[in-house]
């Protein structure tokens, strides 16, 4: 048995699956997320290991006899959070997470240095870890002054796990300090935010193993023999893994709280000009591009909090089936935007509200404005080279039919659905676990899931979206000269 954690920033996901890559349970638990100030994203570590905690005791209440068959742990984890640990191994401070956009002007001065994306592969983003520890440096030097290691959020996890300061090549090459050609980290990037290797924690490749899991830790949890803790990775490599997005031509959109659109590399070609990410694979020499937008079911989550009804009372509204754009806009910039435009104070707006705007419109404009961002993710990979021509769909979103096929028409790519798509980075985890256990070959292990059901773009409402699409992308300049 093996077991996968994928730590999301709405909460955990745990996966035990068996040797023949079959899920047979699945436990969650919620993480909070504290908003300071403006602009502002944290997190409690404590909450972390808690999740973990209520996730086992599920799984030890329903699932004992298969636990405690458990030979390794694979992580997944969102990216890019600062977690910082004293020489005693205590946190510092509350992490600061992916979508905190405290750094920009330290994101700026790092991007504008000599070299960095040279060796980096990447625009430096404000929610990079490397600006938040320049960031710490200028507003709170007692606490860099203490920093031991910088751990991303699920490594602070394999620590609590082992006591191993260690991570991953794929969860590393989104900190601006990894040589993600070369697979190391670099000195060179280091220096430029003012910190050193010793800070760093060790690097091992997702499928190797990192350390073993503490015995009394395993005897807690009905395990008596030693248990491997792999690698694991990045949320987004480790999600391609679940769902077998490894090869030249592989790749997939995620609707979850961020929106991603993924393509697998079989080689390092950065294009940072983009604002296309170029990063490390979980799995050894290999490499992915993506583009990323800051919210997307994040986008239907404040619309429900503002409005009153749940996303998923919000999202039957639409029914499963598109019929063409609404006359209504929405720009999906609640916390800045990534790809294409590198933009961190840029805000979200509606265009076109009148009298009779109702919920549903406003549902679906919110749903139109999060495909048509990602549409402007799918025009930067294909700038770069890239040919995207058919993709898997998954995270929370892809449980509306209606949201996939509008995806499909926008992008104009068939979309297909997996069954328990919701599931794919910890699944993926599990398999990284897999094949550290038993050296297993990746192309083995990282299998294409079962298709639910293939969404093709419709031809008859191409046109009509193209033509809103283009209204979209008009809005953006315009609203930019207003929020500067």
């Amino acid at each position: 048995m093996y077991l996968g954690f994928d730590l999301g920033t709405s909460g955990l996901r745990t996966v035990l699956m068996t040797g023949a890559c079959d899920a047979i349970a699945v436990a969650e638990a919620p993480c909070a997320v504290s908003h300071p100030h403006v602009g502002w994203s944290e997190q409690d570590p404590n909450d972390w290991i808690n999740a973990v905690k209520s996730c086992i005791a599920t799984l030890c209440a329903d699932h004992a006899s298969a636990l405690s068959s458990v030979r390794a742990i694979g992580m997944s984890g969102h990216m890019h959070g600062a977690t910082l640990v004293d020489a005693g191994g205590d946190v510092l401070r509350p992490c600061i997470l992916w979508n905190d956009t405290r750094a920009m002007d330290e994101a700026a001065m790092l991007d504008q240095t000599a070299g960095v994306r040279e060796i980096s592969g990447n625009i430096v983003f404000p929610g990079f870890t490397a600006p938040k520890l320049a960031w710490l440096a200028r507003a709170e030097p007692d606490v860099f002054a203490r920093v031991h290691k910088v751990l991303l959020p699920k490594d602070y996890l394999r620590f609590w796990l082992t006591g191993d300061f260690v991570s991953d090549m794929s969860d590393a090459a989104g900190t601006s300090w990894l040589d993600v050609g070369a697979r190391d980290w670099s000195d060179d990037l280091l220096s430029a935010s003012g910190m050193r290797r010793d800070q760093m924690p060790n690097l091992v490749e997702g499928s190797a193993v990192s350390g073993q899991l503490r015995p009394e830790i395993a005897a807690e949890w009905g395990i008596f023999h030693p248990v491997a803790v792999v690698g694991g990775g990045g949320d987004n490599a480790v999600a391609a893994c679940g769902v077998g997005c490894l090869s030249e031509g592989d790749g997939f959109v995620s609707l979850g709280t961020s929106g991603v659109l993924l393509a697998a590399k079989d080689r390092f070609a950065p294009a940072p000009a983009s604002a296309i990410h170029t990063f490390c694979h979980a799995v050894p020499d290999r490499w992915y591009q993506m583009g990323v937008i800051l919210a997307a079911t994040d986008c239907m989550n404040w619309l429900s909090r503002t409005l009153g009804p749940s996303p998923a009372e919000l999202s039957g509204l639409l029914g499963d089936q598109i019929a063409g754009p609404n006359s209504v806009r929405f720009l999906p910039y609640l916390s800045g935007e990534r790809t294409p435009h590198n933009d961190s104070r840029i805000r979200g707006s509606f265009m076109g509200l009148e009298i009779g705007t109702c919920h549903t419109d406003l549902t679906q404009s919110v749903m139109e404005g999060v495909s048509f961002a990602l549409r402007d993710n799918l025009e930067a990979l294909k700038n770069t080279g890239t040919q995207v021509d058919r993709l898997l769909a998954i995270g929370g979103g892809a449980r509306s039919r209606y949201w996939v096929e509008l995806l499909a028409t926008i992008l104009g790519v068939p979309i297909d659905l997996p069954v328990d798509g919701d599931f794919g980075a910890a699944l993926g985890a599990a398999r990284l676990a897999m094949m550290g256990d038993t050296g297993a070959h990746a192309d083995d292990v990282m299998i294409r899931p079962e298709i639910a059901e293939m969404i093709d773009p419709r031809d008859d409402l191409c046109g009509a979206y193209d033509d809103a699409y283009g209204d979209y992308r008009a809005f953006y300049p315009a609203i930019r000269r207003l929020t500067k």
